[in-house]
């Protein structure tokens, strides 16, 4: 075995390996601190509490989100891609084992694990959102409303960000339909405080998501006009040990021709670079953004997954 087939095929392995425990959070999460407190979220997951809660039980919530899994990605399977359909079905089936063994083992008990249900489904949906962006970041995923979003992206404008959001607050909505035994307005005073902690829960989810992504993958540009460019640019290689690039610009107001920085760095090495350049030109012209999935040599390695170029 080639020592690039050994490196792809660890990391493979580790890509499995994370997207597993990722998924095992996920389960823990919903099933020990939402289930219990009969909360509807987004997602098909929350399209099996319905059918568990709406038939008193009798159907896990695993076996309803594994079926319509793999009905969406059955209509799905000519428009999303035979990669995406199955990179889905793997996870889609850790995700019904996990719930399923965690579902059948937290419901068991008595009562809820943590009695305030405030604090329980905050818990939850931390780690909902941390399993969940564990597992996106190793190439993961679980499929629910990502494939009913991937296929109305495709056949029309609507964005899929947009369409998930959409599709989970119907889902966590439908809650107010569930089986209950009083008057209408009786039904109303129960089912929208739990309607409102769905929809919390779904956004809690949600945001621990993409910023357990982006901090993973967060770096600082800085764009710097200075005279003193040229030892500007030598203290940044030789103190912070990160490169530089030098673009040609030209000042429209003063139609001098001038030299522009260009530095990537981590977050945690931005006060490095401003000290540099403030100590060797104090009016040297700064900017300073926030930049998400910088890769290369001294970064992040682009986990992306290359079909393998045919041989002629």
């Amino acid at each position: 075995m080639s020592p690039s087939s050994y490196n792809s095929l660890m990391t493979n392995a580790k890509d499995y390996v994370m997207i597993i425990f990722g998924i095992v959070m996920y389960a823990i999460g919903f099933c020990a601190f939402i289930l219990p407190h009969e909360i509807i979220i987004g997602g098909l997951t929350g399209v099996g509490a319905l059918v568990y809660f709406a038939t008193g039980g009798l159907i896990p919530v695993a076996v309803t989100q594994y079926a319509c899994n793999l009905i969406l990605l059955t209509m799905a399977f000519k428009i999303v891609g035979k990669t995406f359909v199955m990179r889905t079905i793997f996870g889609a089936t850790v995700a019904a084992l996990a719930i399923g063994i965690f579902e059948s083992l937290f419901m068991r008990l008595d009562h809820p694990l943590i009695a305030d249900i405030s604090m329980s489904v905050i818990l939850g949906a931390i780690f909902c959102g941390i399993g969940i962006g564990t597992a996106f970041i190793h190439n993961g995923s679980t499929g629910g409303t990502d494939i009913v979003a991937a296929m109305v992206s495709k056949v029309s404008n609507v964005s899929i960000g947009r369409t998930m959001i959409i599709v989970d607050m119907l889902i966590v909505a439908s809650s107010i339909l569930l089986p209950f035994k009083g008057t209408f307005a009786e039904r109303l005073e129960t089912r929208v405080p739990m309607m409102v902690y769905g929809w919390v829960v779904t956004y809690i989810i949600s945001y621990v998501t993409d910023l357990l992504i982006n901090t993973n993958r967060q770096a600082k540009q800085f764009m710097i006009f200075s005279k003193k460019w040229n030892e500007i640019a030598d203290r940044v290689n030789q103190e912070a040990h990160r490169g530089v690039t030098v673009l040609d610009g030209k000042g429209w107001y003063s139609k001098q021709e001038i030299k522009i920085l260009m530095v990537w760095c981590r977050k945690i090495e931005s006060v490095t670079i401003c000290r540099i350049v403030k100590s060797i030109d104090p009016d040297a012209f700064i900017t300073q953004s926030n930049v998400n999935g910088v890769y290369g040599k001294g970064f992040d390695t682009m986990r992306v997954k290359m079909k393998g170029l045919k041989k002629n």
